[in-house]
């Protein structure tokens, strides 16, 4: 055992990926300020506390910023969602042309698989949900 138990057993990233296998989107809180954090790091960024805790988000956010990328397989968003816990994380909205991504949507987390790896995509809010 280490002096400092946040390097005993998987770190922060594992147990984030760990989640999102599990069918669970988190970010950190910590647990000494309370500001919340993405991606998972051993200390808070805001106060330097090494207790940030790994809790599930809201899964609720707005597009930041977005672009698309064209290319020969075909057109994709590339954004930067603001979830409602306050973090930015890059990703992209699925279930809408890309043409159809604005600054302000309001989105919902949906975890999908690719290549066998789950992934963090974000769709439209429905209304009234």
């Amino acid at each position: 055992m280490s002096a400092d138990s946040r390097f005993d057993g998987p770190g922060p990233d594992t147990k984030w990926s760990d989640a999102l296998k599990a069918g669970r989107f988190c970010i950190q809180v910590c647990e000494l300020c309370s500001s919340s954090q993405f991606p998972p790091a051993l200390v808070c960024r805001t106060c330097g506390s090494p207790s940030p805790k790994l809790v599930e988000a809201s899964g609720r956010g707005s597009v930041y910023s977005t672009t698309t990328v064209r290319n020969r397989v075909g057109d994709h968003n590339v954004s930067i969602i603001e979830l409602s816990e306050g973090p930015r994380l890059m990703s992209r909205v699925d279930a809408v042309s890309p043409e159809d991504v604005r600054i302000g949507l309001a989105v919902v987390t949906e975890i999908v698989t690719y290549q066998e790896t789950p992934i963090l995509v974000f769709k439209p809010e429905a209304a009234g949900s």
